[in-house]
Formats: C-alpha cells, structure tokens, sequence
C-alpha cells in the first residue's frame, strides 16, 4: 500500500493542468489518455482475468481492486482533479453491479468492450422526478412482443458519461415490488437509445447525460442475475454499487478538500498565525476523516460493512471539502475565485459531492439510525477512543 500510495500521488501531479482544460471542454480528455492517472481507472476497476496490461502502469497496481486500494486510488486522483478521473475510460459504478449478478459469459460480453482502451461505460439508475430511489423506478422492461427477450422503455436522468459510453447497467422495473427490479446490460449502438449531455457547472469531465429508452431490444442473456432468486437479483446488485463506491466518493471530497489546503499554504507561505491556525485545524479534521475512511473500506473487503458508518463518512467528508474551498477563498482573499483558476474549478467542483451516493439528509437518517440502535460505533470507538468518533462525524 506505501508503494501504491507514492504511484498515486506522483500520477496525480499530471492532472491539474489537464483538469483546468477539460472544464473549458469536458470531450478534451480525449487529448489525455496516454496519462497513466487517466488509465487508472480502467485497470483497477477491470476483472484481473479481463485486465490488458502494458507498460503505462507498473506491475503492483492491482486489478480488480479492493474497496481500500480504489479509495486510496480515488483520493490521490481527485487531489489532482476529480474530474479527469471521473471522465476516464472505464466500467465505472457498472463493474461491482457485474461482480455481484453476472454469470461469466456475461462478464465476458461486458468487460470484453471496457478492456478495449478508450472505452467509457455507465451505470443507469437515477430518473427524472425519482432521483435514485430504487424502489420507485419507472424505466419499465416489458416481454418482448416476438416472444424471445425484453423490451427496455423510460428515461435516466444525472448519468455520468451516458452519452459517451458504448454499454452500461440499467436499472429498470419487470414487475411490481422490490423483487420485480432487474439490471440489464445495454450496447448503446442498438436501435432505441437516445442520450443527450446536461450543461453542467462543477465536474464537467463526468459529461452528466439524459438517457432515453424507446423500446430497445434487450436478449434475455443480458439480463443480470438471471440465473438467481429474485430477491438476490437487481436491487441487490444496485445496493453494492452504492455501499461499494460510497466511500470513493468521500475520497473525491476527502482529495479536494487536502488539495484545497495545501494550495492555500503554497499561495500563503506567510500566512498569518490565525489563519495557519484554521488551516492545520482543517487538515486535521481532513486526517481524522482519512482514518474513518480507511476503516469502512476495509470492513467493507472484510464482508463485514457497517452500513451507518459509511453513511457518517460520505456525508461527513462532503461537508468537509466544500468548508475547505470556503476556507481558502476567505483566506486567499476577496477576489481569490477570480485570480485563482484552480480554486474557483474546486469550489464548483466540490458541490457536486453532495449530491454524488445520497444527499446529506439520507446520510444524516442513518446515522440516526445506527445511533439509536447501537450499531455504529465499534468497539475499539468505545474502548480506546471514546467520544472522538462522535466529535469528528456526528
């Protein structure tokens, strides 16, 4: 982990001067893919057996990565800029969805098309007027009226890389109740796809899309899960997704609000001793959460997650980062938005982070809930630091 670590910030540093061009032009990441940070995510997030290695990135970066290495990985790169990551090529939320439901020849139709390089992929579960609730989609998958397969209709909303991508996961409702939703692997090159890009102010490389489904053709083996019960179908494949990328998300935060304080301290080398005082105050909170972080990635590869505390630790790490961009245009000045380019692209960028696995609000009801059954805190919380834990997240 101490080499991995020292690989993702050296390949972070070449991200900040591409992160500035692909907010002037979210499609300009295309004049970037030979940057080993940008081929990151395609080989961590690619089945090992699938994974096509060449020389761009030394041999003791994983495949099929662990929850801990991709938040290590998710940190060091959106300490360079989020947004470069999150427009790389790859398979993206999509590859724990396959993990979890696909049969191998399955898996071998999907990550047959992200391993050919540059290849973007998408994960398809939010709707207008729905948002990501997963119990109230409307996107419907109806019999075929040939009488082999599906038929895909209805709208995703807020899809990162949707109109770019050459397949993806989406989520859709088969029939009433929890056990009527599927996941279904589409090529975006069949009849019946539609996607437009949203005009976007932070986190333009995602290239945030509206997807529309007019009676695309879906063959029944591309139906995820298929050989399962229904209730180990596709919600639980969507519930993975969001409890194994929860954490990169805090990381993206976690990323942004660091880089928001060194940038300070590099502009400021003299601060004034009150303000230094806020900064290493913040870093300090920055470290705390890194450690909690940490933690739930790993309870999370154990098979053991605390769902609550991931919950704490995304909606803490969100707030975090977007009181460190406050932090540093206060400190950096009045018109600090305006003279540094950098800090004005992370002060938009950081917003979105909220928004990015559940709001704040949702987050803020599991805590609750773990609190009020006794089910967050562990026992060396109790034992060995009692109270801080309280401090730093709740």
């Amino acid at each position: 982990m101490d080499a991995l670590e020292q690989y993702f910030r050296e390949a972070a540093r070449e991200l900040r001067e591409p992160g500035l061009a692909l907010d002037a032009d979210p499609d300009a990441v295309h004049r970037f893919l030979h940057l080993p940070a940008v081929r990151l995510q395609q080989h961590m997030l690619t089945p090992a057996r699938y994974a096509r290695h060449d020389d761009v990135l030394p041999s003791f970066v994983p495949a099929e990565a662990s929850c801990a290495e991709w938040v290590l990985a998710a940190e060091w790169l959106a300490y360079g800029d989020p947004g470069m990551t999150l427009a790389s090529p790859g398979p993206a939320l999509s590859t724990v969805v396959l993990r979890a439901l696909a049969d191998e020849a399955q898996q071998d139709w999907f990550f047959g098309r992200t391993s050919d390089w540059p290849t973007w992929a998408f994960f398809a579960l939010t709707e207008p007027e729905k948002g990501s609730a997963a119990t109230e989609l409307t996107a419907r998958l109806d019999a075929d009226p040939s009488g082999e397969g599906w038929v895909l209709s209805g709208e995703k909303m807020y899809i990162g890389n949707g109109a770019h991508a050459r397949v993806g996961v989406v989520f859709c409702r088969r029939a009433t109740g929890p056990w009527g939703i599927e996941a279904v692997m589409v090529d975006t090159g069949d009849p019946g796809f539609h996607a437009e890009t949203l005009p976007i102010i932070g986190l333009r490389g995602a290239r945030i899309s509206r997807l529309r489904f007019d009676g695309m053709r879906i063959p029944p083996e591309r139906v995820l899960g298929r050989h399962r019960p229904r209730s180990r179908r596709g919600l639980q494949g969507a519930l993975q997704a969001m409890l194994w990328f929860r954490p990169s998300v805090a990381a993206f935060a976690l990323g942004v609000g660091r880089a928001a304080c060194d940038y300070v301290l590099e502009q400021r080398p003299a601060l004034a001793s009150a303000g230094r005082a806020e900064v290493d105050g913040m870093i300090d909170r920055l470290n705390r959460l890194r450690r909690l972080l940490r933690d739930v990635a790993a309870e999370i590869d154990a098979g053991s997650p605390n769902t609550f505390r991931v919950s704490g630790v995304k909606m803490r790490a969100a707030r975090l980062a977007e009181d460190a961009t406050l932090l540093a245009a206060r400190l950096l000045g009045p018109a600090s938005l305006v003279e540094h380019p950098w800090l004005d692209k992370a002060y938009r960028d950081v917003r979105a982070f909220e928004f990015m696995e559940g709001t704040g609000n949702i987050h803020r009801r599991g805590v609750f809930q773990g609190l009020l059954r006794d089910d967050y805190f562990t026992s060396r919380d109790r034992d060995v630091r009692p109270g801080r834990v309280a401090e730093g997240v709740v």
